[in-house]
């Protein structure tokens, strides 16, 4: 049996007969290959001394397709069943900007249907005048802050952002066309 620094080492064959009892194997079993040709991989359940019960996990492949076990090292590592606190840091940032980008994203839908209700409501209307189209400028500076914040922190694509703002403005300029406010291949007419 050779042993290296990191990991003691076992040929396969020797496995069955160098492992402790059943409840003292290593919790992580992994196979290399000194051809770069043959892999071999084996899945053994095992109880973990931590409590609980596991497998080794691998697979068996070869360029031939067959199975060697020529040429094999299998390296058994003790590792304990404990996520380092990394993963859990990880995972409390990640909830905490899923809620904050839900929330961004919640209030600049809710910004945009805003603007979408006002112009319908102006399109609709009968004695609409070119001055209540100011308060929806307002209304669209407003839905476009929202966008662009939401955009900046990383939670909308700028491309979708884009076509957000993209959006509004259209709705907007088709009320101003359908209501004679704004003529689009008009000249423009020259100050004196």
């Amino acid at each position: 049996m050779a042993a290296s620094s990191t990991s003691p080492l076992f040929s396969l064959s020797s496995l069955s007969a160098s492992l402790p009892s059943p409840t003292r194997l290593p919790i992580s079993l992994s196979l290399r290959a000194i051809s770069p040709r043959a892999r071999l991989s084996v899945s053994l359940p095992f109880a973990s001394p931590h409590g609980g019960y596991g497998s080794w996990a691998a697979t068996s492949t070869s360029s031939a397709g067959k199975l060697r076990r020529r040429g094999l090292e299998v390296v058994c590592e003790a590792t304990t069943g404990r996520r380092p606190d990394s993963v859990a840091k990880r995972e409390r940032q990640n909830d905490k900007h899923r809620i904050r980008n839900h929330a961004r994203k919640a209030e600049m839908r809710t910004r945009m249907k805003k603007v979408f209700r006002a112009l319908e409501k102006l399109r609709k209307k009968a004695d609409a005048q070119p001055e209540e189209i100011i308060e929806i400028e307002k209304m669209i500076a407003e839905a476009y802050k929202a966008i662009d914040k939401t955009v900046q922190v990383g939670a909308l694509h700028r491309n979708t952002g884009n076509h957000r703002k993209s959006r509004l403005a259209r709705r907007k300029k088709a009320i101003e066309i359908l209501r004679g406010w704004y003529v689009p291949n008009a000249e423009p007419v020259a100050a004196t």
